[in-house]
């Protein structure tokens, strides 16, 4: 069982953002292909929406739905949801209806954020909203720009992310303000963010990749560039931008970044500002890295994986790549499983079946835990109980989440993935449950059984298949 450190961290993420605003105020924070705000810019606005929730009643542990395109106004509208002290709810325009009403029903915000384009979007519902783009107009009423008087501790939630579950209903995960602030203290000594750096806000907001790639820009005096989700499925035009914006860290699934792979092969243009790719969401092929890694090698970029999860806040462990020894830059050579080790503030130990430790090289289920370990999943307290549990190696009161992935110890201290014990698998980083599927199809009249599979036909495809 491995010893966690403790990190002491700010009051809330908008508290070290506003601080950030007031120290750099001119300096560019946001970009989305059509216009780009300061610091400065961004706080005002983000106030207008944060003054109008707060009248609503919004405060901490108030759930306010997000729903909005990929533009700079998600952005706004996201943090003026944190200004608020309430929590955001991500509710994508791209899910199924169904899902989006489950999610309004299930998580019952006081509020919804979107933007005039999204407005008939979501399902029928009864909530206040407020329209990010018209706080202008009188029919909202435009609100004050200064910062609002900090309500709440680290401990509030900062937003609740819903991921698939097993009998078909997602659960939302509980994440606070100091899950994503120690986080960050944790990885700075590794990695070493700052002002000058440029980030591409490339995922859903419901996916909590989204959560590093946005705050990871914002609490350093970085520049976040949003990616247009037309730009996002064209690895072509993704590569340009990640040129022409002088992106110095990219954060992708394994799956996305070979196509990039792909793309910048074909194009053949330098990418000379990127210092830093991170991988995770899903497993990653070493061997498949080899076409990126002979033009481009280990260093320039850096290239990272971790390994991560929902509900112990986006990042797990830390591996950075290097070439085996005697191998120049082929990575034909690395068959290496290992996640790398734990960050900082984490624990982790590998229980058996009886919930005892198994010796190291031993597979069992991976049990984390430490400050980045969430309350716990909205509304499920058996749920809750179940995947978040005592953690006998801990202080009095302690838990730990099961994670439900089978792991073991590498002789050099390192943790080696080798699957799920479950149904769960990973496409494209999110989280899929086949039973959630299995069971909507068995609710469809013309279907009397199902059975889901994850199949890669060809390498690098996986997809899901109904029988």
């Amino acid at each position: 069982f491995t010893q966690a450190k403790h990190y002491e961290v700010e009051r809330s993420l908008q508290g070290v953002f506003e601080a950030q605003a007031a120290l750099t105020p001119d300096a560019i924070a946001l970009s989305d292909g059509t216009r780009q705000l300061s610091y400065a810019q961004l706080n005002a606005q983000a106030n207008r929406i944060a003054h109008r929730l707060r009248a609503l009643g919004v405060g901490p542990d108030t759930l306010v739905g997000l729903c909005m395109e990929r533009s700079a106004d998600l952005v706004i509208g996201l943090l003026g949801i944190v200004k608020a002290s309430g929590a955001y709810l991500p509710l994508d325009p791209v899910y199924p209806s169904d899902r989006l009403a489950y999610m309004l029903d299930d998580a019952r915000p006081v509020a919804v954020v979107t933007q005039s384009s999204m407005a008939d979007a979501l399902p029928p519902h009864a909530l206040p909203v407020v329209l990010a783009d018209m706080l202008g107009g009188t029919e909202q009423g435009a609100g004050s720009e200064d910062n609002l008087e900090p309500l709440g501790c680290a401990d509030n939630l900062a937003y609740v992310i819903y991921t698939s579950g097993s009998t078909g209903k997602p659960k939302g995960s509980l994440n606070s303000h100091r899950n994503v602030l120690r986080l960050f203290h944790a990885l700075q000594p590794w990695y070493g963010f700052g002002s000058k750096d440029v980030w591409t806000l490339f995922h859903s907001y419901a996916f909590d990749f989204s959560v590093w790639e946005l705050w990871g820009a914002l609490l350093y005096g970085g520049r976040a560039v949003v990616v247009p989700f037309a730009v996002s499925r064209s690895p072509e035009e993704f590569h340009r931008l990640l040129r022409d914006e002088g992106v110095t860290v990219l954060n992708q699934t394994p799956s996305a970044f070979q196509q990039l792979v792909a793309a910048d092969l074909a194009q053949g243009e330098p990418l000379p500002a990127l210092r830093t790719v991170i991988f995770g969401g899903e497993a990653l092929d070493r061997q498949a890295l080899g076409p990126w890694l002979q033009r481009h090698g280990y260093e320039t970029p850096r290239l990272v994986n971790m390994y991560g999860i929902t509900e112990t806040t986006v990042h797990v462990t830390y591996a950075p790549l290097s070439a085996p020894p005697g191998s120049g830059n082929d990575a034909s050579t690395d068959a290496s499983a290992s996640i790398g080790v734990m960050i900082p503030d984490l624990s982790a130990c590998i229980l058996d079946a009886h919930g005892n430790l198994a010796p190291a090289g031993v597979a069992g289920e991976l049990h984390v835990a430490g400050e980045g370990v969430a309350r716990g999943y909205l509304g499920r307290p058996a749920l809750t109980a179940q995947k978040f549990v005592p953690n006998p190696f801990g202080q009095p009161g302690a838990r730990m989440y099961a994670t439900g992935d089978l792991a073991r110890w590498l002789p050099d201290g390192t943790l080696e993935y080798l699957g799920r014990i479950d149904q769960q698998v990973k496409i494209r980083g999110f989280r899929i449950e086949l039973g959630e599927i299995e069971a909507a199809l068995r609710g469809l009249p013309q279907v009397l059984d199902a059975v889901v599979l994850a199949r890669e036909d060809q390498p690098g495809d996986k997809r899901l298949v109904a029988y």
